[in-house]
């Protein structure tokens, strides 16, 4: 009797233990859910702890924010004060700017999901093609303007919690289907012809502007023309060096713009095969002032180096975003640059794409581009109404 009771209680001593320690596990589990911060923006920071907050060139930043202006005083009211301020200063020094920014707004990290705070930032630029405004044997390839058939739906007319998102389609009998796809708008069909923008020379040179989203294009009598982003066909990016990588052409360390581009080149028989992996196709406009800087998402000119391509669902279009990574050979990146721009690819909380301009140096930047990073985004610091002014 007196074995059985012991054993009993050693039992039940066992068993209260490994529930225990379960429960402790889940706990703690759990623990590291909860404490991981939301995706997205999190709390404030204090200003020191933005890497090279005393060191970086803030006043080549300055042109962003001025541009900007006339569009964010209609877009959001908070912007309205930060405007007027921004109109009274004049070529503000680097401290000029410094002290402004630290008037106007408040760093606050941005998190990625499982609470990790680095993501992937890349680069664009805008190519230099050559092209005519007529088909010739030489000039053979074409650059297409939005579609007059091809329909649009703001889905914010009939469920306004889908504000800003839209459908593209097309009438096929009495039915709106999707719009064409790549492998069809380029295929042998020719839907769109007659609404060609221009020609160029280059097979490959439409599908790296949609990339990029706008470029130049130098016409045989030297004068060149600018384009810019027009509409898409609403079909969503794939990225083709994702497709070359998973049938192991290339690999994944090795993948850039170059690269594939050799690549496409090397294969031309296969090119259409994997360029119609990605069914997104982008349609252009020409640009009035082929001087000024192709125009991003917010409709204003991006300024090289300082415009940032984010996730608007994320980080608001118009806010100033605060980067910390690196150039692709290494050297430390780390600056106030402005959110005015979007990007089929440019997808998720800490995910940005930096504008490089246009040239030799820019191709190279963005070409290679493919770094880790982390984001601060610099919100706006509302007007009290109550404070009296001094």
């Amino acid at each position: 009797m007196g074995s059985y009771t012991v054993n009993r209680r050693s039992a039940l001593n066992t068993l209260h233990l490994a529930l225990t320690l379960s429960l402790s596990v889940a706990l703690l589990s759990g623990c590291h859910t909860l404490f991981n911060p939301e995706p997205g923006i999190g709390k404030p920071v204090e200003w020191s702890s933005l890497p090279n907050w005393q060191g970086d060139r803030l006043a080549e930043a300055w042109p962003a924010l001025e541009q900007q202006c006339p569009r964010m005083n209609r877009k959001d009211a908070v912007w309205v004060p930060i405007c007027a301020a921004v109109g009274e200063l004049q070529n503000p020094s680097d401290q000029k700017v410094r002290e402004f920014l630290k008037a106007h707004f408040k760093p606050h990290r941005i998190h990625a999901q499982r609470g990790k705070t680095t993501g992937l930032i890349t680069g664009y630029y805008e190519p230099l093609l050559n092209g005519s405004l007529t088909r010739s044997d030489k000039y053979a390839y074409p650059i297409y303007s939005p579609p007059e058939g091809m329909l649009t739906i703001e889905l914010a007319e009939l469920y306004p919690s889908l504000e800003g998102m839209r459908l593209r389609g097309r009438l096929e009998g009495n039915k709106i289907v999707p719009y064409h796809p790549r492998s069809v708008i380029d295929g042998e069909s020719q839907p769109l012809a007659g609404n060609e923008l221009m020609w160029i020379d280059d097979p490959y040179g439409s599908f790296f502007l949609q990339i990029q989203g706008s470029g130049r294009v130098q016409l045989e009598d030297g004068s060149v023309k600018g384009l810019n982003y027009a509409d898409q066909n609403g079909h969503p990016y794939r990225a083709i060096g994702k497709s070359l990588v998973e049938q192991n052409q290339i690999p994944l360390e090795e993948v850039s713009l170059f690269s594939i581009r050799a690549w496409l080149k090397e294969n031309p028989t296969r090119a259409s095969e994997i360029l119609n992996t990605n069914p997104s196709y982008v349609f252009f406009t020409l640009r009035e002032d082929v001087n000024e800087n192709a125009r991003g998402s917010l409709n204003v000119p991006l300024t090289q180096s300082r415009s940032l391509a984010v996730d608007k669902s994320v980080i608001p279009l118009g806010t100033p975003v605060w980067i910390d990574t690196t150039l692709p050979d290494g050297t430390a990146y780390q600056r106030l640059m402005v959110a005015q721009d979007t990007g089929g690819a440019i997808s998720g909380e800490v995910r940005a794409d930096v504008f490089f301009g246009t040239g030799d140096v820019a191709e190279q930047l963005a070409g290679e581009m493919k770094q880790s990073g982390s984001l601060y985004a610099l919100l706006p610091v509302p007007v009290d109404a109550n404070k009296k002014s001094p």
